[in-house]
C-alpha cells in the first residue's frame, strides 16, 4: 500500500470538512454559525481533542481561539511547540447553544468524524482536554480528576497511539489553582512524544476511507465499523518531581468545574 503524503491527508481532511458542512446527524447544524472542524499539521505527532466550540470558535470557524486557546498556545510554547505544529479539534464540530454541555446523541453523531480525523492524521499522542473527550476516547466512565496525567494505549482504525488525558485549559480559567496541575501534566508531553510509538504503523493511503454516501447523507456507518477504540494497558511515565502539585483526585470534593465537563 502506497504511503499517504501530507498533501493526501490534508486533502482528505478538507473533503471530510466539506461533508460536515451539510451534516444533519444532530440538531446543532441548525443553530451553529460556522462549522469548527479542526486545524493544524495534518501529519502532527500530537493531537488535542477538546469538548466543543465556544462563542469565539463559532464565529471564526476555528478551534480554541478564545481565552482557553490563548492558554493552550502559551502551554505549547513552554514545550517548544506552536499551534501550527500540532492538530487541534473537538469532540463536537458545532457549538451547543449557550455553551451547554454536549448531549449524548450529539457526541455519538460527531464521534465517527473524530475517529476519522485520528485515523487520517495518525498522531503518536492524542491529548484529551477534559471529561467529554477523555471518556469518549478512553471508553471509561472515570472522570478527568482521576485519570489526568496517566497515559494509556488506544487504537483507532488499526492505528495505535498514546492517549494522554489532561485538564481542559478552561479549568485554569475557572479555578486558577488548577493551573500548576495542568502545567505539570503538560510538561510531561515531550517525554511521551519521545517514547516508542505503540505498534507504530506506516501512514498509508486509504486506511480510513470516507463513509459511503457521506457527502450527501452524512451517514458514516463504515467509520463506526472500522475505527473502534480499544483500551490497552496504561503506559507509565516517570514519577513527578517532589514539588509537583497533588492530584486533584486527592481533593475532598470535586471542583464545580468538573460538572461543566472541563475537569
Amino acid at each position: 500500500m502506497t504511503p499517504a503524503t501530507e498533501h493526501d491527508v490534508a486533502a482528505e481532511l478538507e473533503e471530510l470538512s466539506r461533508q460536515l458542512e451539510a451534516c444533519g446527524r444532530c440538531r446543532l447544524g441548525e443553530t451553529r454559525t460556522r462549522l469548527v472542524f479542526g486545524e493544524g499539521d495534518p501529519s502532527a505527532d500530537l493531537m488535542f481533542v477538546g469538548e466543543a466550540p465556544g462563542y469565539h470558535e463559532d464565529k471564526q470557524g476555528r478551534p480554541f481561539v478564545g481565552a482557553a486557546g490563548k492558554l493552550l498556545a502559551d502551554l505549547l510554547e513552554t514545550i517548544g511547540l506552536s499551534r501550527e505544529q500540532v492538530y487541534i479539534t473537538n469532540v463536537l464540530k458545532s457549538r451547543p447553544p449557550n455553551n451547554r454541555d454536549p448531549q449524548p446523541d450529539e457526541v455519538e453523531a460527531c464521534k465517527p468524524f473524530l475517529l476519522m480525523q485520528i485515523g487520517l492524521i495518525q498522531p503518536r499522542v492524542v491529548c484529551t482536554l477534559g471529561n467529554f473527550a477523555t471518556k469518549l476516547l478512553s471508553g471509561s466512565p472515570l472522570g478527568i480528576t482521576r485519570v489526568h496525567g496517566q497515559p494509556q494505549v488506544q487504537e483507532v482504525g488499526g492505528h495505535r497511539f498514546n492517549l494522554y488525558p489532561i485538564f481542559h485549559p478552561a479549568a485554569a480559567l475557572y479555578t486558577p489553582s488548577m493551573l500548576e496541575t495542568l502545567r505539570a501534566d503538560f510538561l510531561r508531553l515531550p517525554e511521551l512524544l519521545r517514547a516508542d510509538a505503540p505498534g507504530a504503523e506506516t501512514r498509508s493511503s486509504g486506511q480510513t476511507e470516507a463513509p459511503a454516501g457521506a457527502a450527501t447523507a452524512c451517514e458514516p456507518q463504515a467509520v463506526e465499523e472500522q475505527a473502534g477504540v480499544e483500551e490497552q494497558a496504561p503506559l507509565p511515565l516517570s514519577a513527578p518531581a517532589p514539588d509537583d502539585p497533588p492530584s486533584a483526585e486527592s481533593q475532598a470534593s470535586p471542583d464545580p468545574g468538573e460538572q461543566l465537563g472541563l475537569f
